[in-house]
Formats: C-alpha cells, structure tokens, sequence
C-alpha cells in the first residue's frame, strides 16, 4: 500500500534549524567525490566495474564528524551527496567514451583527450542533475513505499544510527564488520568462493550450458533485504529466462563457430583464429570453455538492452500522469513568485523549474558551440544538443526507476546506453546521415546520456536519503552541482594518466593507448563503439533486440511490471539470486514476525540496520581493495595470501564451492535471527 505524504515524518522535523549546507561539508564532500571518482576509474577501466560511494562515505563522514569535524546529521547528509557525484560520474566516463578509440579508421581517436572528456562529464553530469529535480516529487516522494531505492534508504539508516547512537549504532556497525571481516576472507584471503557456480555440460543432451551462479556477497544479500521478496523475486525470474531457458536453448541450436562470429562482430573477440574472448573460445577444438557466458554476450545482453528499453518506455508512459501532476506543482510555485516559494516546507523546497529549463537550454547551446563536440556545423551539434536532452529525460526517468527497485550498484546503465546508441543510429539514418564520419557524434549521444543516467542513479539515492533524514532539496541539489564539477577535473586527468602507456608497457608492444590494451581493457567503451561502427554501417542485428522488446510487451499483458524483469534477464543471474536469496530472508522475517505498523521503526528495525550494515561494509572494502590492488606492492601482497589455489586443490573446485555457500549461509541464518530480534529500548 503506498504511504500518504502525511504518514511520514522525517528524522529532522521540517521546522527544525540545523545546520546543512556549510562550507566545511561542501569541501569535505568534493574531496570524497575526487577520491572515489579516481579508484571508480581504475576499478571500471580494469574490469568493467564500479562500487557504491554514498554509503562508504557517509560512515566516513559520521566518524570524522564525531572526532574533528562537530557535523550534523543534515552536514554528514551533504557530504555523501556531494561525494557521491564522483563515482557515478566517472562510472559514466568510463564505460562509454573510450569507444572514440575504437571506432572505424581512428576517427573518433583524436576527440578522446582531456579537454573533450572534462566537457562531456561536466555536461552529462548536470544533464542528469537537472532532470532529477522535476522528478524528486514524484519518484521520491510520492512512491516512497513502492520504490525503496536501497541504497539511499541503507544510507539514511546509517545517518540516522550514528546520530542515535546505542543499540542502533551498535547492530547498523556491527553489520558492517561483519561485511568487512566477511569480504576481507573472500576477496583477499579467498577462504570463500566469490562466485560459486553449477554448470551442465556443452554436450549434456537434456540441458547443455545451463548455469546457476551466485556473487555470494554481503552487500548483495543486504540489498535483497532492504528490497524485499516482491521486487527480488520479479529480478530473478529475468535472470531464470535468461540463463536456465533462453541460453540452453541458443546453445543447443547455434554452432560454436557461429557463436564465436558473433562475438568478433560485437568486439568480445579478437577473430575467430584467436584463443580467449568472453567464455574462453578454443578455436583448435571449435568450442568454449564456458558456453553459457558465451551465449551470454553474444545473444543475451542484445535481448536483455531490447527487454529493459521497451520496459523503460512503458514505464514512463505509465508514470507521466504523476510527472505531468509534478510539473504542474512546480510551475505553480514559479506563478506564485516569492510568496508561494516561502510557503512551501523546508523538506520540500527543491531549485526552481526556471533552473531546469533554462539549465537544459544552456546545455544545448553549449553542445553546439564548444569545438571540443563533434560535428561539421552548428545545426548537426544543435541536433546532437536536442537528442541529448530529450533522451536524457527519458533515460534518467527510467535510470531512477531501476536504482529505486535494486539499487545504483545494479544499474543497468550500459543497456540504456545501447538503446540511446540505437535510437540516435537510426536517426541519424534517418536524416541521411549514415557512415564513419558520424560515429564519433553518435557516441558522444551516447556517452554523455550514459553518464546523466548514472549521475541520475546516484542523485535518486542521495535525495532518498535526504527525504528520511530531513534534508533540504535545494541544497542537495546544489551539493550535487559542486560534485559534479569538481569530480569532472579530477576524473579527465585520472583518465588521461591510466590512458599513457608505462616503461613495462612500452616494452611489451603497447605504445598509444594503454586503455583498450590487455590492462586496461575497458570491455563497455568496445561495446559501444562496435555498436555504433555496425548500426551506421546497416550491420546490426536488430533481431534480438526486437525479442526483448516483445519479452517486455509479453509481460506486461500477464500484469507483470516489464522493467524489473528486463533488469533481471539483462543483468548475470549471479548477481540476482544472492539478492533473491536477501529477499526471502526478508519475507520470512516478516511473516514470522509480521510487519512493523510504524514505518520508521521497520527502517530502524534491527534486520534493515544490519542489512544496512552488510552493504556499507561490502561497499568499503570493495574500494579500500580496488585501491590496493592499483598498487604494486599491496597488489603482490594480495597475491600471496590468496588460498583460493590451495583449497580448490586439497578440497576440489566442488567442495571450494560448497564451503563458499556454507559461509554464505551462515551469513544469511545470522541476518534472519538479527532480524527477528527487536531493538532495546
């Protein structure tokens, strides 16, 4: 049942004067938002992966503030916001614009330098701030029940916790150290499996390549928790078609050489003659070490972006009502003038919708203007200017969405990348422009609404945690603009320093570009140029992406929300069901202890605040590990206490396996009885 605005009271009364938006919070958010922008790039250039910030930064933040910095609640609230922006920026980044690289003759080669980068994540970062504002009323707000956006509300625990001190404090950091102590035995010392997996043979003849796998996590498991068994279960039925139907199936009726084509053509594979690639091509034997990843690149992800695209789009037409309700909130406070501003709450007051259109106008006109844009004339950069803003809106709706279900970590954003690729392709196409000379301005579309999808995730978070806690939206919304800038400076030159080759490099025949070499191998960047190079070129094969589409339109007709399930099918099923598994944890604590009437004590209730726990702690060593792993030296002491060898030999990768789930069930038995235990008065 959704919750009416006046049921909800947030932990800061709205007439309260506390101290928010100071100098000393604002500072010490952009120096978060330099720190974690910077390990986001290495971490994604690496491996095409990024952790949450908001979180990690808000238990920094309530740690410094209680020992030097006197902050409150609503001080340590800005500091994670304004830190925040770092990350999803440099996820944005990262994951698109190295395509410039790779895209037909060089083409694209000399816009990647520092000058275009800083542009383009300055401009995307502000694009999905400012959509986010006219959306705040209606996503954050009016749907605070049915989208729990995990980790704002995990983060607004943490806040609260630390402000409240004793046994809320107590199990929200006990959750953590478990976490932490949990991640350091598995990423580390690899006592514990990271992702245990169960696989049938190529050539079993009543069920080839299916696979079940888990990223048995603490911070996967605390976000099933925080999320419930509802929006969990739909997730992992996308991920059960995917893995246990749809990649069966492909690998039962599609020949290994075809497979391995099709891999060449996306760019997961060097050329058919040529060992390795995503699922591990043999190209003596003509087969794959592991198929179902295989099947999975090739085919599933083009289904899965088709799936979660036209389930974004059928959302937002079923969300307008409340956003066109929103919009006529807005404009009305503008009409009203000063007066009309003054009355509405403190809790309520976000930047004027002056600032979003003439924000947005800005932007368009900076698009066409700047040289560092790709484009032959103003009016191709004017158009450039219009597809960014009109798909930034779509995409950021649709971005909020999904981190409001599962979770920024979670955030599909490279699907809606490709579907903006797509829809820009085609009419780019449309207008006659067709060809290599206009891959470099489709993938600046893309890129820049990668980067506002992102920006929006992370932003849906923050103003989630700022509508518990009794933050003032403006001055988020200002804290958000201040990341975004400063993060951007830091983010180019991170980018440009990984991108130049090393002496070690050098001499191993990399001499360019060390992004898109073996050590950096950004996997999203190749992606999207390949996409791109085959749309513009009419060599695409649109086929799959159709079939996610009818996947979505299917759904819905049987009254199933499309887009939960498109994330589930797009998304790897391991990273699904420990989160389903974090879910029913949920679902049985509530049965067995029925459900909270006080909507803040069940927030403040000992499973959420462990859970809350469990994903901080997941989130701070997952980035205290991807920086020492950027090191030498801590990176070979990494190496040597590793047992992941040691124990798969003396126990077999089978019974490695087993004692992975093993402390994985451990983990979630102590999450249920946390859950059903009460706080001390």
């Amino acid at each position: 049942m959704q919750e009416t605005k006046s049921s909800f009271k947030p932990f800061v009364p709205d007439d309260a004067r506390v101290a928010e938006f100071t100098l000393k919070s604002v500072l010490t958010g952009a120096a978060f938002g330099i720190i974690f922008g910077a390990a986001t790039v290495y971490l994604a250039l690496k491996a095409g992966l990024t952790v949450s910030a908001s979180i990690p930064i808000a238990v920094i933040a309530i740690t410094l503030g209680r020992k030097f910095l006197k902050t409150t609640i609503l001080e340590n609230n800005i500091i994670q916001t304004t830190g925040s922006a770092g990350e999803s920026i440099a996820a944005g980044v990262v994951f698109t614009l190295p395509g410039f690289l790779f895209l037909s003759d060089g083409s694209g080669e000399h816009f990647f330098n520092y000058m275009t980068i800083l542009t383009l994540a300055i401009i995307g970062g502000i694009l999905g701030t400012l959509m986010m504002i006219p959306l705040r009323k209606s996503l954050i707000v009016n749907e605070h029940k049915t989208l729990p956006y995990p980790e704002g509300t995990a983060c607004a625990d943490v806040l609260k916790a630390g402000e409240k001190g004793g046994d809320f404090a107590k199990t929200a950091f006990w959750g953590l150290g478990f976490a932490f102590v949990y991640a350091v035995l598995q990423k580390i010392v690899h006592v514990i499996a990271e992702t245990p997996a169960f696989i049938t043979k190529q050539t079993n003849k009543f069920f080839p390549s299916a696979k079940v796998s888990g990223e048995i996590t603490p911070e996967y498991l605390g976000v099933g928790y925080i999320i419930g068994p509802k929006i969990a279960g739909v997730l992992v039925a996308g991920g059960v078609l995917a893995w246990l139907v749809l990649i069966p199936l492909l690998s039962s009726v599609v020949s290994p050489d075809l497979i391995a084509s099709q891999l060449v053509k996306l760019g997961y594979l060097a050329n058919t003659a040529t060992a390795g690639g995503k699922g591990g091509w043999d190209p003596v034997a003509k087969t794959f070490d592991d198929f179902s990843s295989a099947v999975y690149y090739a085919y599933i992800r083009q289904i899965g972006a088709g799936a979660v695209a036209a389930g974004g789009f059928i959302t937002l037409i079923k969300t307008i009502p409340t956003i066109v309700s929103s919009f006529k909130g807005s404009l009305g406070s503008i009409k009203g003038g000063a007066a009309a501003a003054a009355s509405v709450k403190r809790t309520e007051r976000d930047l004027s919708m002056k600032v979003v259109a003439l924000g947005s106008l800005g932007l368009v006109i900076l698009i066409a203007l700047l040289p560092q844009i790709p484009g032959h004339t103003i009016l191709q950069k004017l158009l450039i200017g219009i597809l960014v803003v009109i798909f930034g809106a779509f995409f950021v709706t649709v971005s909020s969405r999904i981190v409001g279900l599962i979770g920024s970590s979670n955030n599909p954003i490279s699907g809606m990348t490709i579907a903006t690729l797509m829809g820009t392709c085609l009419i780019f196409i449309a207008v006659g422009w067709s060809g290599k000379a206009y891959e470099p301005m489709a993938l600046v579309v893309g890129g820049l609404i990668c980067i506002a999808a992102a920006n929006a995730g992370a932003t849906s978070q923050d103003l989630k945690t700022g509508y518990i806690v009794g933050a003032t939206p403006k001055y988020q919304q200002l804290a958000l603009f201040v990341g975004v800038i400063v993060s951007s400076i830091v983010i180019g030159l991170t980018v440009n320093f990984l991108d130049k080759p090393t002496a070690d490099m050098v001499a191993k025949g990399v001499t360019q570009h060390a992004i898109g070499s073996e050590y950096y191998p950004a996997p999203q960047g190749t992606l999207m140029a390949t996409l791109a190079r085959g749309i513009l070129s009419f060599n695409l094969d649109w086929q799959f992406v159709l079939v996610g589409v009818f996947i979505a339109i299917v759904l819905e007709l049987c009254g199933v929300k499309s887009l939960s399930f498109a994330v589930g099918a797009y998304l790897p099923l391991s990273t699904t069901l420990p989160i389903f598994i974090g879910g029913l944890i949920r679902g049985a604590v509530d049965k067995k202890a029925g459900k909270a009437a006080n909507p803040e004590e069940e927030e403040l209730g000992r499973g959420n605040l462990f859970a809350t726990g469990l994903v901080a702690g997941g989130a701070v060593a997952g980035v205290v590990i991807a920086i020492l792993s950027g090191f030498d030296g801590p990176a070979a002491a990494l190496k040597a206490v590793n047992a992941e060898h040691g124990l798969s030999a003396a126990l077999g990768e089978g019974g490695y396996y087993v004692l992975g789930t093993l402390a994985f069930a451990t983990m979630a038995f102590v999450l249920y009885r946390v859950g059903l235990s009460k706080n001390k008065e």
